[in-house]
């Protein structure tokens, strides 16, 4: 019988597999989610050099505590928590502190049942600008925000991640995801405008289809 190559394999096999003695399973690993945990890190840092360190080290951290992985919850998820800590330990190493004046995230709410297409809509910018034009004006905002509301919009708008997966990243309660993303969108939308009124006028109808249980 055909054995199955390690490249068609779930995670769940390939972390089995590298427990199990083969080194061979997490490069394979690696190799399918590299891609994502670059592109992760380019949302807080335009320096390659620091990218690709941060990268390798939350590599490094998950082979090392790979013996801790819950199967109950996706590799993936557990990967990319292992990777936000890291950006941040990095962050508060290079002085730029990731939750620099911030109240409590939490201390005003946002309601619930907020219309999500009005909310989604406030972060991006103008359909008729050019793709690199609406990127480059949203990292910008982006850098405005404190680190607490900008990991939560990277996750939801940009990495499109679900609403329990990035509950279980952060290890907080789809509540406080709701929360978080409220002011986060708030505050992108009010710095947008303030950086660029132009676009006081035109926003782009985004709507979010899914539901967040």
């Amino acid at each position: 019988m055909h054995k199955p190559s390690l490249e068609t394999q779930d995670d769940g096999l390939l972390v089995e597999g590298t427990l199990g003695g083969n080194p061979r399973c997490f490069e394979v690993l690696v190799g399918r989610y590299e891609r994502r945990l670059f592109g992760l890190v380019r949302h807080y840092t335009r320096s390659a050099v620091e990218v690709e360190d941060i990268v390798q080290d939350t590599f490094l951290k998950a082979y090392s505590r790979l013996e801790t992985f819950q199967r109950s919850s996706a590799f993936y998820t557990w990967l990319y928590r292992i990777a936000v800590n890291t950006i941040l330990d990095f962050m508060k190493r290079q002085g730029r502190n990731p939750v620099r004046a911030v109240e409590d995230p939490e201390a005003v709410t946002g309601p619930r049942g907020v219309d999500e297409t009005t909310e989604r809509k406030s972060i991006r910018p103008d359909a008729r600008l050019e793709q690199a034009e609406i990127s480059a004006i949203t990292r910008g905002v982006m850098e405005e925000l404190p680190e607490i509301f900008r990991t939560v919009l990277v996750m939801r708008e940009l990495e499109q991640m679900r609403y329990q997966d990035i509950a279980d990243v952060l290890q907080v309660s789809i509540g406080t995801v709701e929360s978080r993303l409220f002011r986060a969108r708030a505050r992108f939308k009010k710095r947008l405008l303030q950086l660029h009124p132009e676009f006081a006028a035109s926003q782009i109808n985004s709507p979010d289809k899914e539901s967040k249980a």
